[in-house]
């Protein structure tokens, strides 16, 4: 009887070490699930610090663009605002006659000082003049045609008449040239 006691003992190990390994397994597979979900959590965090990442550096580099076309565009309101000066001193040289520039050539050097200076000041600015001249071709990306004419012997496009010129601000239109152009086909 003594055997029999202890094989049910024995009997009884077994089955209590069957419901430890249950208990295991179900500790191992709540083990496995919660790393399963820290892992998921980790690639969530590591997703949206990917995208705060590259947040901030589309921010970074907007605001570098921005910094860059203020530097060069902010003043082309002035710039603008400073061109018929100088349309107002071309004019005034273009006006005075042979006879009138004798008497008055120091005030038409002035003038000329003036425009050199202002022309300086454009450059320096980065404010370019487009100087179309007659017989170059139309282009309606630097120039404003004022009128059509139909002119034999010219090639239509052409520019017939320059009545006023035009300035790029680096890369950006300012003011286009204002030019006649011809209209007839060459025959």
């Amino acid at each position: 009887m003594a055997d029999q006691d202890q094989t049910n003992e024995d009997l009884m190990s077994l089955d209590e070490l069957a419901a430890e390994g249950d208990d295991m397994q179900a500790a191992g597979d709540d083990a496995l699930g919660r790393i399963a979900e820290v892992e998921a959590e980790r690639d969530d965090f590591r997703d949206k610090w990917m995208r705060a990442l590259a947040d901030a550096e589309n921010v970074r580099k907007r605001a570098d663009r921005d910094r860059r076309e203020a530097e060069n565009y902010a003043g082309s309101k002035l710039a603008r605002d400073l061109l018929p000066v100088y349309d107002n001193l071309r004019r005034a040289l273009k006006s005075s006659e042979e006879s009138e520039k004798e008497v008055n050539a120091s005030l038409l050097e002035g003038v000329e000082l003036t425009m050199r200076e202002l022309l300086n000041v454009f450059k320096k600015h980065g404010i370019e003049p487009i100087v179309p001249e007659v017989g170059d071709k139309f282009d309606p990306n630097l120039h404003q045609a004022m009128f059509e004419a139909p002119v034999p012997g010219t090639i239509k496009g052409q520019i017939l008449e320059v009545m006023g010129e035009g300035f790029m601000l680096h890369d950006r239109l300012l003011r286009p040239a204002q030019v006649g152009v011809s209209s007839t086909a060459a025959s």
